[in-house]
């Protein structure tokens, strides 16, 4: 089933995923001669779910901030064969995040990752009922000895009524000279490409498949912009369409395309020196996209997509809700802003995706509220070539023609005598 445009009737989900991160933050953890036994250098984000003191359940999204800093009294360097090192990370008002180290034969890993929060910070959590919790999990972080760990990749940790969030980690623990390796082991995710493979098999196979009566339209272009401290952050122009494949309840699947209608869909965000978030949010369905600032390159670029929708009654399972935290997408240099003509589609999970037209995006530095300087997309360059061969093919014709032409009539002129 295709519904362009409207809204939906369904409820969204309780909470969405919302992956906000800061730049990342150095910790080192020393030993009694000040010698460095732990380096870490990593991005940290939550999401906790608490309940309220009249009973209401709210989400709090917060990140590991600047000022943290490790806490000599919870940190140690350990003994071998008698204690493991732990890296005790202290932030706010009594929030401690602690990895706890171990290593066997050839390697070494995170043993045991544990986020104690308190309930007690209102800045965080208002009209808590207050207390600490914690929660603690095994990561799959591991490294051989002697080289440093590397994740650019966000690795989410799911703890109860809590979600962690890792990236751009670089660590190393058991360090050789107190310095980090010049080795290092990449995560899985850092190997493997950033635009997943569409699966083309699944658990329930549908027993045949429904379309959509007619094509949808293009959806119109909407105008949408972020302002933080220093002015207008995010300045974005492109067209909004929503695509998900779904199970229905008797077995076939069906397709859902919502168009953004831009003036009845809301925006808003928030930005920082190093990331930038543009919320948008449609009837029930909801966007969240996450730009980063790329330092080495000076570039930024779409990181992640965020979806909340609610499908037609007909789903099997009507509430959606999808992330792709690793993508590389409208790239451009600081200051000047990205444009694709072409229709681009972004890759959230299997079945779900966001198609955007006509896109001209800026990010960070932006002047008078007008786009910098234009770096087209691949897309756009690929169709401009196809016409230049085009062209440059039946020039080439045209003059081999010509050339043919002249050849023949020298030959003809050639055959007659002079009398």
């Amino acid at each position: 089933m295709a519904r362009i445009g409207g809204a939906r009737g369904l409820p969204l989900a309780a909470a969405l995923l919302v992956f906000l991160q800061m730049s990342s933050s150095a910790f080192e953890v020393k030993d009694q001669s000040g010698k460095v036994c732990i380096i870490a250098n990593l991005s940290v984000s939550f999401s906790v779910e608490y309940l309220t003191k009249n009973r209401q359940q709210l989400t709090a999204y917060f990140t590991l901030p600047q000022n943290a800093e490790v806490l000599a009294n919870k940190s140690s360097c350990g003994k071998e064969n008698a204690s493991d090192p732990v890296l005790a990370i202290g932030f706010g008002e009594g929030h401690l995040l602690q990895m706890n180290f171990a290593k066997a034969s050839k390697l070494y890993s995170v043993k045991e990752l544990t986020f104690l929060y308190n309930l007690s910070d209102t800045k965080v959590f208002p009209n808590s009922t207050g207390g600490t919790k914690t929660v603690l999990q095994k990561p799959n972080i591991q490294a051989d000895l002697d080289t440093r760990y590397r994740c650019f990749s966000t690795n989410q940790i799911n703890l109860l009524n809590v979600n962690i969030t890792l990236s751009n980690v670089t660590l190393q623990a058991y360090l050789v000279n107190h310095t980090l390796s010049g080795n290092e082991t990449v995560c899985d995710a850092d190997k493997t490409p950033t635009t997943p493979v569409v699966a083309t098999t699944t658990s329930q196979t549908p027993t045949t498949s429904q379309a959509p009566t007619a094509p949808p339209q293009n959806p119109g272009t909407g105008k949408y912009n972020v302002t933080g401290t220093n002015g207008t952050c995010v300045l974005a122009y492109m067209g909004l369409q929503l695509n998900v494949t779904y199970l229905r309840k008797d077995g076939k699947t069906g397709l859902d395309v919502l168009n953004f209608v831009p003036v009845n869909t809301s925006f808003s965000g928030s930005c920082d020196n190093s990331s930038a978030f543009l919320n948008l949010t449609f009837g029930e369905t909801r966007l969240v996209f996450r730009f980063l600032l790329n330092t080495s390159t000076d570039k930024f670029f779409l990181q992640g997509v965020n979806v909340s929708t609610t499908l037609p009654s007909e789903a099997k399972d009507p509430n959606v809700e999808a992330a792709n935290n690793s993508m590389s997408e409208l790239r451009a240099t600081v200051g000047n802003s990205y444009k694709c003509n072409a229709e681009e589609k972004l890759w959230v999970k299997d079945g779900v995706f966001v198609n955007l037209f006509n896109v001209q995006v800026q990010v960070f530095k932006i002047d008078e509220n007008k786009f910098g300087a234009v770096e087209e997309c691949q897309l756009d360059e690929n169709n401009m070539v196809i016409p230049i061969i085009v062209g440059a093919a039946l020039a080439g014709l045209v003059l081999i023609v010509l050339i043919a032409y002249l050849i023949g009539r020298k030959r003809s002129h050639a055959g007659y005598q002079t009398i």
